[in-house]
């Protein structure tokens, strides 16, 4: 029941459920019950946006599984192994933790790969995938997420829509603008076709990375049709809505339709989602949105705290690709 109420968005009561079989499995000391439920409770907290519960319960779920378990799947689609440590990865990205994650994210490869199972080996690259698109390394997320889509277009549709997505944002990243574009109308056909099957946990995800997609080919109507779906349909996704609030300020300040005023008030939207999540690389962006606009707009002494910000941020977190951004920023200010 957890893990269905997840899929179809219904998060509060995928929470109460899985908390109830999870005191259940304690109750009858059922190390199997247990590992399952934890894992889709893991899986719950991610998608509610609280990131750091969901890399308690998937740590605390690694620890409890015998080592000479790790190939069992305990009633998950995927080994147990390789289901948690995936949900870490996506985790502890979005909280900017990013080399946890690579330790994660190494071993759940490594796990995957032999197991030659679609679903298996398609997380394992979803996650890594996810890793390296939030921190701004383009080419391996391209790598990794071709990969993804080679495998899971054999037999695990699930995730197809969220890579295909993923492909899109990053191949014109990357300035492959025709074969971005090539991927951002299939992904919009297998966003439409997995929304209207009822499966929702990842159409706000989805929606956000088709938009990034398209404003960076310059579709700036698409974008914003995308970025306020994926608002409108994540009212229980503050993670993924606070992601898309902050794809609205892109569009309101990109420079063929600069609206300070809107864009402004969209940031500050999603810096009070992302900010008390310890969603740190978002928070970082919003920093860098505000330092850009405030220095279009001749509020300097402004654009410099936020860009300091920014800066010391992304060279914390070692997003060198952001951090470029920022210092081209803080150049062109002086």
């Amino acid at each position: 029941m957890a893990l269905i109420h997840d899929l179809l968005g219904e998060l509060d009561e995928a929470l109460v459920t899985g908390t109830r079989a999870l005191a259940i499995a304690r109750d009858l000391g059922d190390l199997e019950l247990r590992i399952l439920t934890t894992t889709y409770l893991g899986q719950v907290h991610y998608h509610r946006g609280e990131y750091k519960r969901a890399v308690e319960l998937g740590t605390d779920n690694l620890a409890a599984l015998p080592a000479h378990r790790g190939s069992e799947s305990f009633g998950l689609s995927a080994p147990a192994s390789v289901y948690n440590r995936s949900y870490l990865v996506l985790s502890l990205a979005q909280l900017g933790r990013f080399a946890e994650a690579a330790e994660y994210e190494a071993e759940a490869l490594r796990l995957a790969e032999p197991t030659h199972h679609a679903f298996t080996v398609g997380m394992a690259h979803r996650a890594a995938g996810t890793l390296h698109l939030l921190k701004g390394d383009w080419a391996r997320t391209r790598s990794l997420i071709e990969h993804s889509i080679a495998v899971v277009r054999t037999g695990s549709p699930l995730h197809l829509p969220l890579v295909v997505a993923y492909s899109a944002w990053a191949l014109a990243q990357l300035g492959d603008m025709s074969e971005a574009l090539n991927r951002l109308r299939e992904g919009e056909q297998l966003v439409e076709g997995q929304a209207a099957g009822g499966v929702v946990f990842q159409h706000s995800w989805s929606c956000y990375s088709l938009g990034r997609a398209c404003l960076l080919l310059g579709l700036l109507d698409e974008a914003r049709r995308l970025a306020d779906r994926a608002v409108e349909s994540s009212p229980r996704q503050p993670g993924f809505a606070a992601h898309a609030l902050h794809l609205l300020g892109d569009i309101a300040t990109h420079p063929d339709r600069f609206d300070a005023e809107s864009g402004e008030a969209h940031y500050r939207k999603a810096l009070a989602l992302a900010e008390p999540r310890g969603m740190r690389p978002l928070v970082a962006h919003c920093h860098l949105g505000f330092g850009k606009l405030y220095g279009r707009t001749g509020k300097r002494e402004q654009a410099r705290e936020h860009l300091t910000t920014a800066t010391t941020m992304y060279r914390e977190m070692d997003m060198r690709f952001w951090l470029e951004q920022a210092e081209a920023e803080m150049r062109e200010l002086a």
